[in-house]
């Protein structure tokens, strides 16, 4: 068995290689940061996403000089690409580009509270900071959330001097904020939240949006068919501006159109389905973009292969339009 997970960290198939679609999974990173690269080697992903400390808990170890040379030297190994049992001469080496790191779900940096404002901050910082020692480009975040003594417009603004406040402390990393189901009060519901924060940033060169399937979902977008997936995406384009996508969460939702309930299911076995996702994989919108999947653990491997074989799929001979 350990001869094999060797093998399989070693080699990536060529279809993944030669794709502009760039798929992962979240991998943990469990006994060692490094080990997130081994996690990715061996499901075929060419994206990935982690999270870079511990989301448990509000204080973390840093992180020793020796793994993030371990890391350093993991992600520059390159994989050999197969053609099914064939080797060839194409080789794969992960980018920065394609790293989407998931900051910690305690942190609310928009809490009415000014002590855990100020907690969430330092962990904010942190975060940032070690994103930096890794040498990856972006944080992927949940913006905060408005609790019933706070009205979101006054938690947008928190956050964003959150984010500001960051950014004169700790250099070059970009904040992806993503987008949510709208439960608990939380900011990014709607795209208009979003664009309302990213307003207030002082720095936009440094703020990126990330796309979630099933939030989006949840919160009320119809992306089951070409034409709604597409109505949806000019909504995002015009209110947010498509320069801001770094990223996508792809995603299948247990939950109905609009429940704000927050419920992951593997592709295709959820309330949104297949279609969606093979209009991501054939819009050139979507190329060179980590697309992270962050379906319930098991099958990672078939459901990345999934992905790319619906690349150049045409859709359904009957437009499934009378999905209500």
């Amino acid at each position: 068995m350990m001869q094999r997970n060797v093998v399989m960290a070693s080699q990536i198939p060529l279809a993944h290689v030669s794709s502009k679609k760039r798929i992962g999974h979240h991998v943990s990173m469990a006994k060692g940061i490094s080990n997130a690269v081994v996690n990715a080697k061996n499901i075929g992903a060419t994206a990935f996403a982690l999270f870079v400390r511990t989301p448990r808990t509000w204080k973390s170890k840093p992180l020793a000089d020796v793994e993030i040379a371990k890391w350093k030297t993991l992600l520059q190994t390159p994989l050999k690409a197969v053609d099914g049992d064939k080797q060839t001469d194409v080789e794969f080496s992960y980018s920065y580009d394609h790293i989407l790191p998931h900051g910690s779900y305690l942190a609310n940096l928009g809490s009415s509270d000014d002590e855990k404002r100020a907690k969430s901050l330092e962990l904010f910082k942190e975060e940032l900071s070690i994103c930096n020692s890794l040498g990856i480009k972006m944080l992927n975040i949940h913006p905060g959330s408005a609790k019933k003594d706070i009205t979101k417009e006054k938690c947008i603004q928190l956050i964003a001097q959150s984010i500001n406040s960051a950014f004169e402390e700790i250099t070059d990393v970009k904040v992806v904020l993503e987008n949510t189901a709208g439960g608990g009060g939380t900011i990014g519901q709607k795209f208009q939240e979003i664009a309302d924060l990213i307003e207030l940033i002082t720095d936009k060169n440094r703020v990126g949006v990330c796309l979630d399937t099933c939030h989006m979902f949840a919160a009320g977008y119809d992306i089951r068919t070409k034409i709604k997936f597409d109505t949806v995406m000019e909504d995002f384009d015009n209110t947010v501006g498509f320069k801001y996508l770094c990223g996508m969460h792809l995603n299948d939702s247990k939950s109905d159109l609009g429940s704000k309930l927050d419920r992951h299911e593997n592709l295709g076995k959820g309330k949104i389905g297949m279609e969606c996702f093979r209009i991501i994989m054939n819009d050139n919108r979507f190329d060179n973009i980590p697309l992270i999947l962050e379906t319930p653990m098991g099958g990672q491997k078939e459901e990345i292969e999934l992905l790319y074989s619906l690349e150049g799929q045409q859709p359904p001979p009957i437009d499934i339009e009378a999905i209500a």
